[in-house]
């Protein structure tokens, strides 16, 4: 073996040395590339000769442009791919690969296959010295113990024999040790990797891929990908993964700004960031579906967040009638009968129910909202929707041009020419001799008219252009006006309580706010409307924490990228918004492009926790004996029981200052709302670096941590204090899957707290 070790290393030595030449080559490249790309840019105009005296002229002026535009480019593209290499060599000089399969294709004597974050070759590219982990040959290693093996090329299907598998430990360019493996990739570096301390980020996971992660990452048929997996079982990381390796496939024809990634918060925006870059690849679009709706509606609404509306459930606080009235209405308007519903009310607006706003200029009215509603309902009916929209808007217009001749002969046009300082007027002038307008003062003051008054109009023309003139929210509150209308338009009953919630929509509405709840199908309503804003670039979708999403939302989503792909990773068990039910599951889903272009990948073993930390937490939910803990060791879960609010806080402080001489980087004491947080926060205020993580947050910060356990979703901690696991606080079965998300963030240790009773979620 130490043979073995010997030779290893000086293979290690060698392909080190290859790195760090090629590096040394490649830095005198981009430095010379980034003075070209700077020379272009900077006489970029010297080598053009602009001249459009004639026609000839301006054609040679464009060619000319086009060809130093296009040098510019192929000077940008090729340093940006130099930086991009140098970027990989870089991460590779310390742990140039991780992997080996000695693979002996049909005919072709055995080969030793190498496997790193990137691919190298020899100075002369002939001879790969590290495949990237992406290429298909790869897949052997994540897929296939010693034995019978294959992988698809665009070429067709390799198949061979797998002679052996190796698994390396590197830092620094010295092998650690290494490892003769089987079916997954060894428990020893896996061991390794996660008995480490967490830091500020996540980190890609390309050495300890598992074999059903890897059936993740390389999936590429259908159009929805659906991926059930434990807390801790690594989904996310899978998913980032799967980003890069779609990047390294498609590179021709994907980019990473065709890729959305659809996330639970800012602070978890920021806690993945980290992952693409080390691969070498470009960060996706990451936004939340909060984000998406405030860009939409928030000039016409203040649009409640996420975290506002499981704040107000979780807290239960107000009058009884209105609580139940409020969770009422979260369920059914994320309802697949509600999205229904509401394409079949916009189909009904086209015999009646429109409204208009009235159009008004300088206080007068030009048209009412009666005469638009009028003209809609009375020509073009045979037209489709939209086509009428776009027909009423040309009659609005030729309505606003006999407007404007009226207007000109009105006194305040007179005194705004009066009023016109001398650039103003000199500006006018030279517009006119442009378009030829004779040099004589009637004619001249004439088209002054003209010149304010389209001015003045310029707004009102954009408003009805832009469709403004639909009156959207009216059309919407006129769904909760009549509590009959709705049901004419759904197959089923009404849910209990409708017209309490009809009052309490109009309400809202009336104040110019949007819940949660709302705010989707508002937005639906709009689109389906005014046309829907789809966005066809977008290639791939990928949706975390996909339990928290309702049927409409998905419904929204299909509609709102229908060029793309669709990833969606959840965990039932974690699923803690109010709209989701008792038997929550991703059925739902396979309707949106139905069976045949639908996959679910189940991830069963968490690898997050320690074994007694799971062997805790998946007694926590139904169906948890499923769920399969990875062998690494650590300290059972302790439930400590305290007689007060002072006691509590003194245990708390205590646990945290023995767990950061232990070393753990990040600590969290997890509260059930935002709410309590704030309080125990104010409690703890003597612990040294305390912080207090919000919805606004925007970075993911180590160190110690009060946070509500909504927010903790997603992101892990060496160690957690579950702030108040009593009955009182956990009563109530809804409940239980929030506990169980919060009691799931813990890497090596948990310690739970609670003040009386514990909740009966525990089993004692």
């Amino acid at each position: 073996m130490k043979s073995d070790i010997r030779h290893e290393q000086k293979r290690v030595d060698d392909v080190i040395d290859t790195i760090m030449r090629q590096i040394e080559t490649l830095e005198t490249e981009t430095g010379r590339r980034m003075e070209e790309v700077a020379e272009t840019r900077n006489h970029f105009w010297d080598e053009v000769k602009v001249n459009t005296d004639t026609f000839d002229d301006f054609l040679e002026t464009v060619i000319a442009l086009r060809q130093q535009a296009q040098s510019l480019t192929v000077s940008e593209s090729t340093h940006k791919q130099a930086q991009k290499k140098l970027s990989a060599l870089h991460s590779m000089k310390g742990k140039p690969y991780f992997g080996r399969i000695d693979f002996t294709e049909e005919g072709e004597p055995t080969e030793r296959v190498y496997i790193g974050i990137s691919t190298l070759t020899d100075q002369t590219c002939d001879d790969f010295l590290v495949y990237d982990w992406r290429a298909p040959i790869s897949s052997v290693y994540y897929d296939y113990p010693p034995g019978p093996a294959e992988y698809t090329t665009p070429g067709g299907v390799i198949r061979g024999i797998v002679e052996s598998k190796w698994q390396y430990l590197i830092r620094d360019g010295v092998i650690q040790s290494m490892f003769d493996t089987s079916l997954t990739i060894g428990d020893e570096i896996l061991q390794e990797v996660l008995g480490k301390r967490t830091d500020n980020h996540m980190h890609s996971i390309v050495a300890t891929i598992q074999q059903k992660q890897n059936q993740i990452i390389r999936h590429d048929h259908g159009r929805l990908l659906i991926v059930q997996g434990a807390a801790g079982s690594g989904k996310t990381s899978a998913a980032l993964q799967r980003i890069a390796y779609l990047l390294y496939k498609y590179r021709e024809t994907l980019k990473a700004d065709q890729i959305v990634l659809f996330s639970p918060n800012s602070m978890f925006n920021s806690y993945v960031s980290q992952v693409l870059p080390e691969l070498g690849e470009e960060n996706m679009e990451q936004v939340t579906f909060q984000e998406y709706l405030d860009h939409r509606l928030s000039m016409e609404f203040q649009v409640e967040g996420p975290y506002d509306q499981l704040e107000y459930v979780l807290r239960k606080e107000g009058n009884r009638q209105m609580y139940e009235t409020r969770t009422a209405s979260i369920q059914f308007k994320a309802s697949t009968d509600f999205f229904e519903a509401i394409k079949s009310y916009r189909k009904s607006l086209e015999g009646s129910g429109m409204k208009f706003k009235g159009i008004m200029f300088r206080g007068r009215t030009i048209l009412t909202a009666e005469e638009i509603t009028e003209r809609f309902y009375s020509c073009e009916t045979s037209l489709r929707f939209h086509n009428r929209l776009e027909k009423l808007t040309e009659w609005l217009n030729s309505q606003i041009d006999q407007a404007e001749k009226r207007e000109r002969m009105e006194s305040w046009v007179e005194e705004a020419i009066e009023l016109m300082s001398n650039e103003q007027y000199h500006k006018a002038r030279k517009y006119f001799r442009k378009r030829n307008i004779p040099d004589d003062y009637e004619v001249e003051y004439e088209a002054l008219r003209r010149l304010v008054v389209r001015k003045r109009f310029k707004k009102l023309r954009k408003w009805i252009k832009t469709l403004q003139y639909v009156d959207v929210k009216g059309v919407y509150q006129q769904l909760f006006t009549d509590p009959l209308m709705i049901r004419s338009l759904m197959s089923r009953n009404t849910p209990g309580k409708w017209e309490y919630i009809c009052r309490l929509t109009l309400r809202m509405l009336d104040e110019e706010q949007l819940y949660y709840e709302d705010a989707t199908p508002f937005l639906l309503l709009k689109e389906l409307i005014l046309g829907f804003q789809t966005n066809t670039s977008i290639k791939h979708v990928l949706i975390d924490e996909a339990q928290d999403y309702s049927p409409f939302q998905f419904e929204f989503i299909k509609r709102l990228f229908p060029s793309a792909k669709l990833t969606v990773l959840g965990d039932f068990n974690q699923a803690i918004f109010a709209h989701a039910n008792e038997h929550v599951d991703f059925s739902n889903l396979t309707e949106l492009y139905g069976p045949d272009e639908t996959d679910q990948i189940n991830l069963t073993e968490s690898y997050r926790s320690t074994k007694p930390i799971i062997d805790f937490t998946r007694r926590l939910v139904p169906g948890g004996e499923h769920i399969s803990a990875f062998e690494r060791d650590g300290a059972v879960p302790v439930i400590t029981a305290v007689t007060d609010h002072d006691d509590l806080h003194d245990h708390i402080t205590k646990t945290i200052e023995k767990w950061k001489a232990h070393g753990y980087h990040s600590i969290a004491v997890i509260c059930k709302t935002a709410a309590e947080s704030e309080r125990v926060f104010g409690s703890l205020h003597h612990v040294e670096n305390l912080k207090l993580m919000k919805s606004v947050s925007l970075e993911y910060e180590q160190g110690v941590v009060v946070i509500p356990a909504y927010l903790a979703k997603g992101i892990e901690f060496d160690a957690v204090i579950i702030y108040d696991a009593s009955s009182q606080t956990y009563d109530e079965e809804s409940l239980r899957r929030l506990f169980y998300t919060a009691c799931t963030r813990a890497m090596h240790e948990l310690k739970l707290y609670t003040i009386g009773k514990p909740t009966h979620f525990i089993e004692v």
